[in-house]
């Protein structure tokens, strides 16, 4: 079997002709597997630092870091009824809010400790299952010293070393999960909405990845969250969306009852449920993950891969210091 690549990198471009498809192995996926940070915590910071993070008076959702379900919870709810399940209750969520690829010391179990933790619950490869990995946006935050001093980038000398070691790092964990047996595996870029060192450090991914040595029958998924967040911003019909501000945030403006309507970030680093949910749908539609039917051949998105990283822009998004965790 071909294998089977899919990139979805927002705004370089329309297809020319329509995708190619291959056969999936099965109708749907038989799980859902998640390495990652707050974007995509299910409640494991919540659970082990004692109901303090994030504070559900805030508006928090079921210890989500926004005010809705994220989207490997939806993708869950399409395909099983159910949201993700928090690592530390039993479930396949190992995200754990404030991560990053990087180890550089802090309690909190970053990208390696996660795959270790999967690897001794017991769980087990699924091949039929998805593998989603979400980081980057801490390491970012690390090396603009967002974090304070003495923890930005570790013992690396400079910032573009930590940021290439955290690209290189992020695709062995793919390779990782591909040499375990994993054949359906969706990864995310670094999220923000490129700023210097975003777009350095996706640029240094980009080139990782053409390192990656995947097994024949594996269908990896790329999926751009800097360009989602640029779109999302600049032209959010697209995405079925009103306009979104990012001048201001949920929580500062007090909207969190009335759903956080037209507002982009929640807290100052993470995105509305609505953002999450158009984000979900976004990935639906490029990746066929919920629809019984096949997926992407690589023919089809080849035009796109050289487009990775090339998209210009400066919007960034309005960020509290004193909030770390992404």
């Amino acid at each position: 079997m071909i294998k089977r690549w899919a990139f979805a990198l927002g705004m370089i471009g329309a297809l020319a002709a329509g995708p190619a498809w291959a056969d999936r192995h099965s109708a749907h996926y038989t799980s859902i597997t998640v390495f990652g940070d707050s974007l995509v915590d299910a409640g494991n910071l919540y659970i082990a630092d004692g109901g303090t993070r994030p504070d559900p008076a805030l508006g928090y959702f079921q210890h989500r870091f926004t005010n809705g379900y994220d989207y490997p919870d939806l993708l869950s709810l399409s395909l099983f009824g159910t949201p993700t399940k928090p690592s530390l209750l039993g479930g396949g969520n190992f995200a754990f809010g404030g991560a990053r690829i990087v180890d550089t010391g802090d309690s909190i179990p970053d990208l390696q400790a996660q795959l270790g933790a999967f690897q001794l619950s017991g769980r087990g490869i699924d091949s039929n299952g998805l593998y989603i990995l979400n980081l980057g946006g801490n390491d970012i935050f690390g090396a603009e010293g967002v974090f304070g001093p003495g923890n930005t980038i570790g013992s690396y000398p400079d910032i573009s070393s930590y940021l290439k070691a955290a690209a290189d790092q992020y695709v062995a964990g793919v390779q990782a999960l591909n040499d375990l047996g994993a054949r359906n595996i969706l990864m995310t870029d670094f999220p923000l909405a490129s700023d210097p060192l975003t777009t350095e450090a996706n640029g240094y991914l980009h080139a990782a990845l053409a390192d990656l040595h995947l097994s024949a029958d594996t269908s990896f998924f790329f999926y751009s969250l800097s360009d989602f967040n640029r779109g999302v911003l600049t032209d959010p019909a697209a995405f079925g969306l009103p306009p979104e501000r990012a001048d201001i945030t949920c929580i500062d403006a007090g909207a969190q009852a009335t759903g956080c309507t037209g507002i982009f970030s929640f807290d100052g680093v993470h995105p509305t449920g609505a953002i999450q949910a158009a984000g979900f749908h976004d990935m639906d539609q490029r990746f066929g993950l919920t629809a019984a039917q096949p997926v992407p051949e690589p023919a089809s998105w080849a035009m796109m891969v050289g487009g990775f990283g090339a998209i210009g822009g400066a919007i960034r998004l309005r960020r509290k210091a004193s909030i770390g965790l992404a």
